[in-house]
């Protein structure tokens, strides 16, 4: 396998409140973690800005006007509770989104096998006309529209391992089957949607786990529900939103889910993308606020990613 890495140099730039779980200490720790010489066969890129532009191709047409008349000359500003921006976030929304479609290209074009993006701030609970959950632009949607556009890619899997729902991607793509969406994350939480009841036009799956249940309920609902659907949808490419706060140590959340639990979730992941897509997997970082859980799970999704085995890892 090939695996492309990439860091995202101007990740610092976006800034949050003291004390805020969405911090740039996010990248460093996964930083770190892959500069072991573990994972030194990484194909490794900075990313270059994107055309924020090309979010309209899912957020309404007011949307970027929004953002840029509430982003503050110096300092930071507020959008919602918790979720902020400051006077260069919208570049570094950009350089994250060139960052993917950069990972997009190098897969589809068959340079590498699969891609992950190190990029902040996360995306999937931007809806079509809100920002919002720590969240500016819709990153993960915006590249699957990107691939339909300029590659013609027909079908579109989005699987969504974020301890939280990733109510901003089912949003956008509720009713369109070209693009299926499934998340796994844990009910009740933030932001109160993913009932298994939302199924959108038959391409939406929700797995709601339960409070304190740990990587065995996590591997049943995909064995039983996620893996099924995904394989009967056959997809062209499957792009990842990879959140790490599932993680046991994570403070947002309360499930129990191990570092080695995204590597067999990872590795299952590949098992379908050999089969229906010519292992195209495009990977993007979305939520993990625990620095050492965060390391601990990306260690084990890159391992996979690179080998399809986990080898020797730290954690």
């Amino acid at each position: 396998m090939s695996t492309l890495l990439v860091s995202q140099p101007n990740f610092a730039d976006h800034l949050t409140p003291q004390g805020h779980p969405e911090r740039a200490e996010r990248i460093v720790a996964i930083e770190e973690a892959l500069a072991k010489q573990r994972f030194d066969k990484l194909l490794r890129r900075d990313a270059i800005s994107g055309d924020l532009n090309l979010a309209e191709l899912v957020h309404d047409s007011r949307y970027l006007a929004r953002l840029r008349h509430a982003r503050p000359a110096e300092g930071i500003g507020q959008l919602d509770a918790d979720t902020f921006i400051s006077a260069k976030s919208l570049d570094v929304a950009a350089t994250g989104l060139g960052g993917a479609l950069n990972a997009l290209d190098a897969v589809l074009l068959g340079e590498v096998d699969n891609a992950f993006c190190a990029i902040r701030p996360p995306g999937h609970h931007a809806e079509i006309a809100t920002p919002m959950g720590f969240c500016l632009i819709n990153t993960v949607a915006i590249v699957a529209r990107e691939a339909q556009r300029k590659y013609g890619a027909e079908r579109i899997a989005i699987i969504d391992f974020d301890v939280h729902h990733g109510n901003g991607t089912q949003d956008i793509f509720k009713a369109d089957p070209s693009v299926f969406y499934a998340s796994s994350h844990q009910m009740p939480l933030f932001p109160g949607t993913g009932r298994p009841s939302e199924t959108g036009v038959g391409n939406i799956v929700n797995v709601a786990l339960d409070e304190n249940s740990d990587g065995a309920a996590m591997r049943d609902a995909y064995l039983t529900r996620i893996f099924p659907a995904l394989h009967d949808f056959s997809p062209d490419l499957i792009l990842l939103s990879a959140g790490f706060d599932a993680h046991e140590r994570d403070p947002l959340a309360q499930l129990n889910w191990s570092s080695a639990d995204y590597g067999w979730l990872t590795g299952k992941l590949m098992d379908v993308a050999d089969r229906a897509c010519g292992n195209r997997i495009v990977s993007l970082l979305e939520g993990g606020y625990d620095l050492k859980g965060l390391a601990g799970g990306v260690s084990h999704h890159l391992a996979m990613l690179m080998d399809g085995a986990i080898g020797r890892l730290d954690d």
